[in-house]
């Protein structure tokens, strides 16, 4: 029998629950920082290409499976090539000064560009505290659109130095990925507009109720006046912002040095031609979603002591 009583099921933690402004949520870099100290930036943009389940081989410390192979869901992400397009100089928390390194053809749809690129250095304000790229992607690269991502990234070393070296170059994501342990930040699947049930979890009302079944039985008390935000109703359910932490990296790599492939390409996303990341769990959004990858912001030692080596992908 189901439960007499389940006024509501969601959380007030996420609020308002409407449709997130961008397709990659921004992050505060200050507090995401790897834990390995290496040269490299705090983010990348990945492109979901679906889930499948991994044959993998455990060599956890003291697990149970050690040594044997077992099945896990995993979820697939493209990971073409990006580029820097511009360095951001802070100075008190605000950005002061921003100087263009790069003006391809690809971003004129996108943003104003100058016609001549000058030196860094000649550019770079005297006084700053705090640096940043603006780096976007190449999905020309995945094969299923055109249209670059943008997003501001931060990098490790805070350095003028270390940012004019990343200037002109493609980075890969192998210059990201360090560690086993990644987050996820992206959008939910969008689902419209959603009713109460369907939005919140409350019960269906008896069936012969005369003003709705699938609606609140009160909308407030007589005092206050007012419908306050605790109340579940319909509205806008999906296209959320939200982040998956420790995220276990079970692979990394490219198509030229391991195909992954299935003969007719992964369902609703096509084939992957660049690199590509394996990661344990699920993500959210649908396929073609745009995810942004992380260091681990509070890693988990249980997470981490995991070891998985990729034999199979079933799709």
């Amino acid at each position: 029998m189901a439960k007499l009583s389940n006024p509501h099921a969601g959380s007030l933690q996420f609020y308002p629950r409407k449709r997130a402004a961008k397709a990659i949520p921004s992050v505060n870099w200050d507090p995401v920082k790897g834990k390995d100290k290496s040269s490299s930036i705090l983010g990348f943009i990945a492109y979901k290409v679906g889930m499948a389940s991994a044959i993998v081989k455990d060599s956890t410390p003291d697990s149970m499976t050690k040594g044997k192979k077992i099945a896990i869901p995993v979820t697939i992400l493209e990971a073409p090539n990006m580029k820097v397009f511009s360095v951001r100089f802070y100075r008190f928390g605000k950005a002061i000064k921003d100087v263009i390194v790069s003006n391809e053809p690809v971003l004129k749809k996108l943003l104003k560009l100058p016609k001549e690129i000058k030196p860094l250095d000649s550019q770079a304000p005297k006084e700053f505290d705090n640096i940043r790229v603006i780096a976007y992607s190449l999905p020309s690269q995945a094969g299923f659109k055109k249209t670059p991502d943008i997003i501001e990234l931060g990098i490790q070393p805070n350095t003028l130095e270390f940012a004019k070296s990343l200037a002109g170059k493609e980075l890969s994501v192998k210059d990201f990925i360090h560690s086993d342990l990644i987050d996820a930040r992206g959008l939910t699947k969008g689902q419209g507009f959603s009713g109460p049930v369907k939005r919140f979890g409350i019960t269906l009302k008896q069936h012969k109720t005369e003003k709705g079944v699938r609606r609140p039985g009160s909308l407030a008390p007589w005092h206050p006046a007012r419908v306050t935000f605790r109340t579940p109703m319909a509205g806008q359910l999906g296209m959320f912002s939200r982040v998956h932490y420790n995220l276990k990296v079970v692979s990394s790599s490219s198509v030229s040095e391991k195909d992954i492939n299935p003969k007719s390409g992964f369902r609703h996303y096509g084939k992957i031609y660049s690199s590509y990341v394996i990661v344990k769990g699920s993500i959210q959004g649908p396929p073609k979603r745009q995810i942004l990858l992380t260091p681990s912001y509070r890693p988990t030692k249980l997470t981490a002591k995991r070891k998985y080596e990729l034999q199979e992908l079933i799709t």
